[in-house]
């Protein structure tokens, strides 16, 4: 098992002097404890109906932390490919692996949010199209050659992009099955376009909402298509999830911790039963248990948020996660 932590890129109200230094000492403070990664949420407008809070720009905030540390890898989970411009987004993720020393790990995926992509004049229906194109587009600009790309959303005629990368970043496609809710912008089921992307891809982020049995479930298809394929190239299950960890307290007193917790990044759109469900609150023996039946699943990647940029979580989740799973899968 390998472990990531997202960054704690959100914007809580009246927190706005502490929050840069507080990401960095984050950022460094993950790398100390043997953390594989740092993860980051991108959207570029506010998304309200899930969350309460803003986000910080993915990249720029990547490439800020990338400066701070020095081993841990820096990913998307995920980058929303078709409100970007192939092209810039080339030059922007290229500068960053370079810097970086090779770093960035490329997590891509559609987005979910209608007036993302309405305020970056994309209409929604577009999305599986211009993702597949901008993927295509940006991988080929890696490789520092002149570019000629000519699909039915974006034209490159002889295009350069540098710094050349060697090697390029991996390519980690999210998406798949849900626990179906009736406020899901999405269908809960494995789409064959996203199912497309994850088997020619070097890893597959499952969903947040994604429960161990339809992560079970989802990665048998995967296994079957690309067995069907011939292709044998390694794969990373990797999986996404919000946790928030108390030593103390009865079982009922933890979980109210925990829903006051969520509730300040989480909007009322799911109700806490949902929640329950999908993410990782509860007792340590129950995140846990949780945990193991993810790994059970075939997870061998996984990746958390915090929901505080207050390093006590991140030490909690090292000695509770990290340290009883390292050696797990």
């Amino acid at each position: 098992m390998k472990f990531g932590v997202f960054l704690p890129s959100f914007i809580l109200p009246g927190r706005e002097r502490e929050h840069p230094a507080a990401v960095r000492r984050f950022a460094q403070r993950a790398e100390e404890l043997g953390f594989d990664s740092l993860w980051i949420t991108d959207h570029i407008i506010t998304a309200h109906r899930f969350y309460r809070v803003s986000w910080l720009d993915a990249l720029m905030t990547l490439s800020h932390v990338a400066a701070v540390t020095e081993r841990v890898n820096l990913g998307t989970s995920i980058l929303i490919l078709p409100v970007r411009q192939p092209a810039v987004l080339a030059k922007e993720i290229a500068t960053l692996h370079y810097l970086s020393g090779n770093r960035y790990i490329y997590g891509i995926g559609t987005g979910w949010y209608g007036p993302e992509f309405t305020a970056c004049g994309v209409d929604k229906s577009e999305r599986g199209g211009r993702t597949d194109e901008v993927l295509d587009a940006t991988l080929a600009l890696f490789g520092g050659e002149p570019v000629e790309y000519h699909g039915r959303y974006y034209d490159l005629d002889g295009v350069t992009v540098e710094p050349r990368l060697d090697p390029s970043p991996p390519v980690w496609a999210a998406g798949g099955s849900q626990l179906p809710h009736e406020t899901s912008p999405e269908q809960p089921v494995m789409h064959p376009n996203v199912l497309r992307r994850i088997v020619h891809s070097d890893g597959w982020i499952a969903r947040p909402t994604c429960p161990a049995e339809l992560i079970a479930s989802d990665l048998a298809q995967i296994v079957t298509e690309r067995d069907r394929l011939g292709i044998t190239s390694p794969l990373t299950i990797a999986h996404e999830n919000f946790t928030w960890i108390e030593e103390s307290g009865t079982p009922d007193d933890v979980r109210s911790v925990q829903q006051a917790r969520f509730g300040a990044i989480v909007s009322d759109e799911r109700p806490w039963e949902y929640i329950d469900q999908v993410y990782m609150p509860g007792t340590i023996d129950e995140i846990q248990a949780k945990v193991q039946r993810r790994v059970d699943a075939g997870v061998e990647y996984m990746m958390f948020h915090t929901l505080t940029d207050d390093l006590d979580q991140l030490e909690l989740i090292s000695k509770h996660i990290v340290e009883p799973f390292r050696g797990a899968g």
